[in-house]
């Protein structure tokens, strides 16, 4: 049995909020969106706190890379914001994609940012330097997620020309292209065993990969419409994903059956737009849409 309770929701967006990310520091939460900056909240008190820093374009991706002082920002311009926290401003813009950033990853073994962009290419960043260092062309169009394993042995990118493709992440050689999806991936993740991937994609579908042998283990009709997130829970054999069509689905890590809905027509004071992106907080689980709001749900394995 799984319980959900709605502990509250979060006002300030006057945009569709795009993505959502935790701090370094335990209790903070960054969102960003069609808005003019990204916004800081608390989880402690469940409050706004202050707008970090203006963007003149709007917000796809936010990464906080463990061990680093910044905050990244992906913007529709190409660009990516760093916000060094000691500082507290902005410190630097990585220019050199023309066009949107819509995911931000970071690789710890090697200390590399890997940003994946609308021109089909994803660019690879030293951290320490913050100088990039080269450029992978993955697709002829638009790159839409990015998935690193758990060991850092593999990267997943969603395309969207339907493919999901598979780099050596040590030097960024390909390895293999799935194909099962019959529209743009939307969003990609590694189970934390590293034993499949999951892809979600605006076919509505939700498709499981050995990461060994690339066979499809499973493809779940998760959703009505885009499956925009997915996320595991950081402890608990379950993940999330969230969708186009305002709802949110908890399923099994191991036996990928669905336990939970959470939406309107489910009788939870829910997102009534899209929910855009999904963020683990224990076992709270933060969901951002379309709608403006931010909603926190408190989830209880029984």
């Amino acid at each position: 049995m799984i319980s959900v309770e709605k502990i509250t929701e979060l006002t300030g967006h006057s945009n569709p909020i795009f993505t959502a990310e935790l701090s370094q520091k335990p209790g903070i939460l960054f969102t960003g969106g069609n808005d003019k900056g990204v916004v800081e909240w608390s989880l402690k008190n469940n409050a706004f706190i202050k707008v970090m820093f203006p963007v003149p374009a709007s917000v796809y991706t936010i990464l906080c890379p463990p061990g680093f002082p910044y905050l990244l920002a992906g913007l529709r311009t190409g660009d990516i914001v760093v916000f060094d926290f000691i500082q507290q401003k902005v410190i630097k813009l990585l220019k050199h994609h023309v066009k949107p950033i819509f995911d931000i990853k970071f690789a710890g073994s090697k200390n590399e940012l890997l940003a994946a962009s609308e021109d089909g290419t994803v660019s690879i960043w030293n951290i320490n330097t913050l100088e990039l260092i080269h450029t992978v062309k993955v697709s002829d169009d638009t790159i839409r997620c990015i998935s690193i394993s758990p060991d850092e042995k593999q990267v997943a990118f969603g395309c969207r020309n339907n493919l999901v493709r598979i780099y050596d992440l040590e030097d960024y050689t390909p390895i293999k292209a799935l194909a099962g999806h019959s529209m743009a991936v939307f969003s990609l993740q590694y189970a934390p065993n590293g034993e499949y991937l999951v892809s979600g994609s605006r076919d509505a579908q939700v498709k499981i990969w050995d990461t060994k042998s690339f066979e499809l283990i499973q493809n779940i009709p998760a959703h009505l419409f885009a499956v925009n997130n997915i996320a595991f829970h950081p402890t608990q054999p379950y993940f999330a994903t969230a969708s186009m069509d305002k709802s949110i689905k908890l399923w099994g890590a191991d036996d990928f059956k669905l336990y939970k809905i959470i939406s309107r027509e489910k009788g939870f004071a829910s997102h009534f737009l899209s929910i855009n992106k999904l963020v683990w907080n224990g076992d709270q689980l933060i969901s951002v849409s379309d709608d403006k709001k931010i909603i926190i749900w408190d989830i209880k394995f029984n």
